[in-house]
């Protein structure tokens, strides 16, 4: 069953917070624990401040492969396989009239042979117990961890705007003031930093505050999604089990995610543009979301003898970047910096990814004595090509006139280049010549 609460981790006594920090994260998603967890590391004085209790409930739990190498550089494989998540192997394509794909197997080479590779397989996590994991990961290896704080407001030495009401290149983030606790016990105290991270997610603390967050033009979606009892399944072959299918909609107005999780738990989402998921002519959510299964078969078969066990949850509006990603002082991580789409689940790996390459930075800042904007965001001009590349596929996925296997039988020389995206393997030079040849993926340039 989905984990909402982890009292485990949040029973315990709050740990004292002092005056100053090497680095302060806010945030303790993925991205915050990532870069939290690389600067404890390498022995610098961390705060991660989370607000809410740790390990909350979250959408997002299908890892692409390439989460393998975040995972192995804060030392947590052994700990995801005791955990006993799902494990995956493969991503399926379902069109509009049910119509399957092969799959996608991520240990295979273009001719269907083993490739011999380290982290092919990944995981279908439950986001409570996967998020608790990383939090407490960045707290045994140094960071103070508060769960219970409240960041009011950042602490600048200069004024963060200028004249026009844009980010001033003159000013430092110096730290933040916080507010600790909850009821009568809660406290304001202000805590002065080296470098401030920002994790706070789809918040954007800093992006909104300094007037950087733009709407993705092309990319105005909208879902609703809830968990299944009983849905359709291999348990025969473990390796199809565990699978990721992304499966069109009626006329390809929206696509569907199908998660396999523990316990007999599917995860299942349904993203379209949001004239269409929440326009004048739909009712309520749950109404809205039965109707699209109703309407796709491919959706439909396998959840003909299941039963939804969740209410059903909304997202609106989620696709979104940073014109600016880091300045004197600070820096953006994970979905504070941006978020594309969840149709390839790229959220998490980009948030570990850009987490563990934001606190590296930091590292290397604090080090030479140089927090400017050009040393802590060093790391994000390539980054943002590896994000571009998902966006291009993105962008050709919502195309009605591509698909991934028309683009095949007329490029099959591309089929690994496929894989690469697939797996997250995207900060490859070699993939700009794939995408030539998709005239679609060309908008990503616009948004870049």
């Amino acid at each position: 069953m989905i984990e909402t609460v982890t009292p485990a981790f949040d029973d315990r006594v709050q740990p004292p917070v002092a005056d100053r920090y090497d680095a302060v994260v806010i945030g303790g998603g993925p991205a915050g624990s990532a870069a939290a967890a690389t600067l404890a590391e390498a022995g610098k004085s961390v705060a991660l401040l989370e607000r809410q209790p740790a390990g909350r409930f979250h959408v997002g739990e299908s890892l692409i492969p390439e989460t393998y190498w975040s995972l192995k550089r804060l030392g947590l494989l052994d700990r995801l396989e005791e955990v006993g998540f799902v494990k995956k192997y493969s991503v399926q394509f379902v069109n509009e009239m049910g119509k399957e794909s092969a799959p996608f197997y991520f240990d295979l080479d273009d001719a269907g042979r083993p490739n011999g590779k380290e982290g092919t397989q990944t995981w279908q996590v439950e986001r409570g117990p996967f998020d608790r994991m990383l939090l407490e990961r960045a707290e045994e290896l140094g960071a103070v961890v508060r769960t219970d704080a409240h960041v009011l407001d950042v602490l600048w030495d200069g004024e963060p705007l200028d004249a026009d009401g844009k980010p001033n290149a003159d000013a430092k983030a110096a730290g933040v003031k916080v507010k600790f606790g909850r009821g009568d016990a809660a406290f304001t105290k202000e805590i002065q930093s080296e470098v401030l991270i920002d994790a706070t997610g789809q918040t954007a603390f800093m992006g909104r505050r300094l007037g950087t967050m733009q709407a993705d033009p092309h990319l105005k979606k909208g879902t609703l999604w809830s968990y299944w009892e009983n849905a359709e399944r291999s348990p025969d072959d473990p390796r199809e089990d565990g699978c990721t299918v992304i499966i069109q909609g009626k006329e390809k107005k929206c696509w569907f995610w199908y998660i396999p999780l523990g316990d007999g738990i599917t995860s299942v989402g349904c993203t379209g543009d949001m004239s269409h998921m929440f326009g004048p002519h739909r009712s309520s959510p749950a109404e809205t979301y039965e109707s699209e299964i109703a309407a796709a078969p491919g959706i439909a078969k396998r959840l003909e003898n299941a039963t939804r066990v969740r209410d059903v949850f909304t997202t609106k509006d989620f696709s979104y970047y940073s014109g600016v990603g880091a300045g004197n002082g600070w820096t953006l991580v994970g979905d504070a910096f941006g978020f594309i789409d969840p149709v390839y689940s790229s959220g998490v790996f980009l948030a570990l990814d850009s987490g563990i390459r934001g606190g590296e930075a930091a590292v290397k800042a604090l080090n030479a004595g140089d927090v400017s904007r050009e040393t802590l965001g060093a790391w994000q001009p390539e980054y943002k090509k590896g994000v571009e590349n998902f966006r291009k596929l993105v962008y050709a996925f919502y195309d009605d006139s591509f698909s991934i296997g028309g683009f095949l039988r007329d490029f099959p020389q591309y089929k690994m280049g496929i894989v690469d995206v697939l797996i997250g393997n995207v900060f490859r030079p070699e993939l700009d010549e794939m995408f030539r040849h998709m005239p679609q993926s060309r908008r990503a340039a616009t948004a870049a």
